[in-house]
């Protein structure tokens, strides 16, 4: 059944949408904190820079398939998200860290992903391989 729209309520409507201005909601960032809720597995790994191959330590959750990243276990938004569809892991040795694992596509050169500028503005990764260092041996192979 619809509603018929008559000319009294259709201007009354228009002049309240012509007062108020319209607003884009704001992310109260409980979309992520859904997402990051309940993790299938969460914790710390040394993750090595794609332009400078510093090492910095960050917080990971991986959660349907996707592997995110924080600077802090405390931050609302992920430095970086890696989609895990159709990449591949393996085991690397590094003499400058140990339990090394990379992350990498067999099909493509570049893996899809996407991570935050210093200006917090999202920008596509460039990565042809996310390596990694865990804690422990036990650690990489989970």
């Amino acid at each position: 059944m619809t509603a018929a729209i008559y000319p009294a309520n259709s201007s009354s409507l228009y002049d309240s949408i012509k007062k108020e201005p319209f607003k884009i909601p704001e992310d109260d960032g409980n979309d992520l904190m859904h997402t990051f809720f309940n993790p299938d597995r969460e914790g710390w790994l040394w993750k090595q820079g794609g332009r400078y191959k510093s090492w910095k330590r960050r917080w990971f959750i991986l959660n349907d398939n996707c592997l995110y990243y924080f600077e802090f276990t405390t931050d609302k938004e992920p430095r970086g998200i890696i989609p895990l569809e159709n990449v591949q892991v393996r085991d690397i040795a590094d003499r400058s860290k140990p339990n090394c694992f990379e992350i990498f596509s067999p099909d493509s050169d570049i893996i899809k992903a996407c991570k935050t500028d210093s200006e917090g503005k999202v920008i596509e990764g460039k990565h042809t391989v996310y390596r990694m260092s865990a804690g422990t041996a036990e650690d990489r192979q989970e």
